[in-house]
């Protein structure tokens, strides 16, 4: 491990939060060559676990299904730290980041993908939560559950 992960280790609580809070993700897959793919995504943390919504078909889809094996990353930058001197290799990143291993399901039960899907409309469209979400939209949506294998989070400040 690195000597910044041991010393800046984020709380589980810190983590929980920037899970939380954070807007967007990157989620790496691997596709079928072994070269790595990584797609930005909106996302949500719900009972321990990250939910991603998205159309049923495309590259992250086929990927997944043949391996699922992914890596999730978050991360909010606070600020360039620059030194007294203002020196530019001595200038420094204040940020705080989760990183996720695990595995990717594709969520076919309807009252999981439900609230899932309820869980992002109230997380980035809140004032729609009372709107339905219509039969043919929730069955048309691709919705990945993203189980935690390992899990850490570190920051720098």
């Amino acid at each position: 491990m690195q000597q910044r992960m041991k010393t800046h280790q984020l709380t589980d609580q810190e983590i929980n939060n920037l899970l939380s809070n954070c807007l967007t993700g990157t989620l790496a897959t691997i596709n079928s060559d072994g070269t790595p793919y990584n797609v930005p995504v909106h996302y949500v943390y719900l009972n321990n676990a990250i939910y991603i919504h998205g159309l049923p078909v495309g590259q992250k889809i086929s990927n997944l299904k043949a391996n699922p094996n992914i890596c999730f990353c978050i991360y909010e930058m606070k600020g360039l730290l620059l030194d007294d001197e203002e020196k530019p290799c001595d200038t420094n990143t204040a940020y705080e980041s989760v990183v996720i291993q695990g595995k990717a399901q594709i969520i076919e039960d309807l009252n999981e993908k439900k609230d899932a899907l309820s869980a992002i409309i109230l997380k980035y469209t809140p004032h729609l939560t009372e709107k339905e979400i219509p039969l043919n939209m929730l069955k048309g949506t691709a919705v990945i559950k993203l189980s935690i294998g390992q899990m850490t989070g570190k920051y720098y400040a």
